[in-house]
């Protein structure tokens, strides 16, 4: 496959993001023709959640504050419930996701990484889904929450879990790979 080729896409990430909602979709969305950068706070590699206990250590391609969204063409948040908690206390993380709508680029958000959507005032309007624990914040900040593997709303994709990453996987590559959409906004 390579409808990603000339494509690349970052993944916003920290310590004690799922570690399969990470290297999965990486996989994919390289498989698929992407060149894919884990984007941290912090230089050197994050560690990953495995389920119920840490996992493995994943690179950092770019440290956030060095980070710009204009060269990405889209952006991965996976979940783990540490890993978005974490992110959505930096005000760096938080407008780095924003300017990805305020760009209409495509954006993946998988179990507990729509939490970001809800700090960054992006959920509002918005048809998505995500770990059922975060529904009522998503709800809250004006999503239509839905329970579905996934959900693709103008650009968003959501997952809920990592049981839905080969659906999640696919819709990232058929979004990333459709550009910018006029609909991907800030919010409604």
């Amino acid at each position: 496959m390579s409808h990603l080729n000339g494509r690349t896409i970052a993944i916003l990430a920290t310590d004690g993001f799922e570690q399969v909602e990470l290297t999965e979709p990486k996989r994919a969305l390289e498989e698929a023709g992407a060149t894919v950068h884990v984007v941290a706070p912090k230089d050197g590699t994050i560690r990953g959640w495995d389920k119920t206990d840490w996992g493995e250590e994943v690179a950092v391609d770019l440290e956030l504050g060095r980070a710009r969204p204009e060269p990405y063409d889209a952006l991965v948040l996976p979940g783990g419930q540490i890993n978005p908690d974490k992110l959505r206390l930096e005000p760096q993380a938080v407008a780095f996701v924003r300017a990805f709508f305020e760009a209409g680029k495509p954006v993946g958000a998988i179990c507990h990484g729509p939490w970001l959507l809800v700090e960054a005032d992006v959920a509002r309007g918005r048809r998505v889904t995500s770990y059922p624990s975060i529904r009522t914040d998503l709800k809250n900040a004006g999503a239509e929450w839905v329970d579905q593997e996934v959900v693709v709303d103008q650009g968003l994709v959501t997952s809920r879990k990592p049981d839905d990453i080969p659906a999640f996987n696919a819709k990232l590559i058929e979004e990333f790979a459709e550009g910018r959409h006029h609909g991907q906004r800030r919010s409604a």
